[in-house]
């Protein structure tokens, strides 16, 4: 079934005003036109489900600024920034089909000495590393006497850390919670598996929206 306008959308089906604000936040309502950014459609969404004066005098409150008449249809809504439609991205479907959160903090960590995930095959073996990432699994089998095995995600791919147990117990809150992490300790590639044993874990404060993660499975 395909529907020509938002307005025809919540007229032929029971959608739920929630399900709406979620397509119109991850963008899924451009399909009905390239001016429908996200905070348009928020702003179309609105217009067609409550009353145009109720909406407009709501959205200006008291400001004394000129504003177009309460039956615009046009948005008085910024666009969404980059960083918002990613954050919109991950807490609508749990993906982003844009740009990954760690391109955006690229230039400070590369000041920072952190390498990109692509990067890590082509190391030295042994050599001191920094890498950072969304974490994307973590893992301690019965098997890995205490050893915890954590996935960094960045814009470039995977890094696979190993995680002793000592750093594990001292730095537990860190690695359990932050979702984005920055990793330091040795380059480690053997049989063609590349992988870092960290010896220091920190928490990349504001490095993007949360990152579901796979934890101990």
């Amino acid at each position: 079934m395909r529907f020509r306008s938002v307005e025809e959308l919540i007229a032929r089906t029971n959608i739920r005003r929630d399900e709406l604000i979620t397509l119109a936040e991850i963008g899924a309502l451009k399909a009905f036109g390239a001016e429908y950014d996200r905070r348009t459609a928020l702003w179309q969404i609105e217009l067609a489900v409550r009353p145009k004066r109720e909406l407009f005098e709501k959205s200006v409150g008291s400001s004394s600024r000129s504003e177009p008449p309460a039956s615009s249809s046009r948005s008085p809504l910024l666009p969404m920034t980059p960083i918002e439609r990613i954050a919109a991205d991950y807490a609508g479907t749990g993906l982003t089909i844009g740009p990954h959160p760690m391109s955006f903090r690229r230039p400070e960590l590369s000041m920072r000495g952190v390498m990109r995930a692509v990067d890590l095959p082509h190391g030295r073996d042994g050599r001191r590393v920094r890498v950072a990432g969304a974490v994307i699994t973590r893992q301690r089998p019965g098997t890995a006497k205490g050893f915890v095995f954590l996935t960094l995600e960045d814009e470039t791919g995977i890094a696979n850390i190993i995680v002793r147990p000592g750093l594990f117990m001292a730095e537990r809150i860190t690695i359990l919670e932050q979702p984005f992490l920055l990793v330091e300790g040795w380059l480690q590639i053997q049989d063609g598996v590349t992988s870092v044993k960290a010896d220091r874990c920190e928490g990349l404060w504001r490095a993007g929206p949360d990152v579901e993660s796979h934890d101990f499975h």
